[in-house]
């Protein structure tokens, strides 16, 4: 199996596996946006020194929508809340200073750790997410099977023609993921879903029986690959049940990825290691009752998972109690289980870490944690 078929194994294997009580680390409450008739929902978190990190979303009152981001100078100690002038999408830092912040209207750049934040015309439409290998060469990825690079540092962006080559129709397609395991190796990935034959009438949580009892059916998983440090490109396609939403690599080029799957399949996610020198992926976790919403590698090769407890089948409409995961090793079969703050409940939350003692996670739901000793 290649990273060009790019599907989990874990689709035609089932895994064993045990979780053991963990206590010396735990997951202490850094900040909570507790306030009456709103709520700040973090879209993304990165920490760019075991000193300086900001989380960016919006705070939501009812139908009206504010753009913030929230600050730190001291770890964690204390946060700031700046203004943002539009509504995030996510967030890439290339060093502890220079940054970019995709938004729904664009990209910004920021060279003070986010604190100040200058607009950067010319980016696509319809971007999710970017990827700089230094201050001028940089990619973004969107729907539409856009992915687009730039030689200059944002000022002007070219298609990245070999991302049209995968099959499928355009307006159902997207490219939602960039990851590099080494300055040569990288991996972009998407997916092409197509509209149900029978739409689906109302929203999972108003019709939750129809949301248990609809069939999942396999889609268009795309992966573009490259060996040369962007100069070529190699395009693949499979079908597969779920999304590929995550991939993580360590400084060695170990990686992990993410496929999170709808409501009406089996298991809320699987979590599988992916191995540069033969292509191939295994899978290493997957349980009903928790829902992975992202991964982490240490760079000695700890593997970190963060969700919630999946509380019935109709899974992301009620917000569930964080849990984290850990797993030493290489085999990856002993999981961890580590104690996380009581208030600390999300329908997602993502992962930002320095190095393997200086690790957050923010909730979509205005929190934000520390792993403490």
């Amino acid at each position: 199996m290649t990273f060009s078929s790019f599907r989990p194994v874990a689709l035609l294997a089932a895994l064993t596996g045990w979780l053991a009580p963990a206590h010396a680390q735990h997951w202490q409450l850094q900040y909570f946006y507790d306030k009456d008739k709103s709520t700040l929902v973090l879209t993304d978190l990165r920490f760019t020194s075991p000193s300086r990190g900001l989380a960016v979303g919006s705070i939501v009152e009812g139908k009206h929508h504010k753009p913030v981001a929230v600050v730190t100078s001291d770890g964690g100690a204390n946060w700031q809340t700046v203004d943002l002038q539009e509504p995030p999408v996510s967030l890439f830092f290339l060093n502890e200073n220079v940054g970019w912040m995709v938004t729904t209207d664009g990209l910004w750049q920021t060279r003070e750790s986010g604190k100040d934040w200058h607009k950067i015309r010319g980016l696509p439409a319809g971007i999710f997410r970017v990827y700089f290998t230094d201050e001028n060469t940089g990619y973004a990825v969107g729907a539409k099977k856009k992915v687009v690079q730039t030689d200059d540092g944002g000022q002007h962006w070219k298609p990245l023609a070999t991302a049209a080559e995968t099959p499928g129709a355009e307006k159902y397609s997207a490219y939602n993921w960039i990851a590099f395991a080494t300055p040569k190796l990288g991996i972009i990935t998407g997916w092409n879903i197509p509209p149900r034959l029978f739409p689906q009438q109302f929203p999972d949580w108003m019709a939750p029986e129809e949301a248990v009892n609809r069939r999942d059916t396999p889609h268009l998983s795309y992966s573009l690959v490259t060996s040369d440090g962007g100069k070529t490109w190699k395009a693949g396609s499979a079908s597969l049940f779920g999304e590929v939403t995550r991939i993580r690599f360590n400084p060695s080029g170990k990686g992990l990825g993410l496929v999170e799957y709808s409501n009406a399949f089996r298991y809320p996610c699987e979590v599988y290691q992916i191995d540069w020198a033969t292509g191939k992926n295994e899978t290493i976790y997957r349980d009903r009752r928790f829902a992975v919403s992202d991964i982490w590698l240490s760079s000695d090769g700890t593997a970190w998972l963060a969700g919630v407890e999946v509380l019935g089948q109709l899974r992301s409409v009620v917000p569930g109690k964080v849990e984290v995961l850990r797993s030493r090793g290489t085999d990856y079969t002993v999981w961890a289980k580590l104690d996380v703050d009581y208030r600390a409940t999300a329908n997602n939350v993502v992962f930002s870490a320095i190095d393997d003692r200086n690790i957050w996670l923010a909730t979509d739901n205005g929190m934000i944690l520390k792993l403490a000793q």
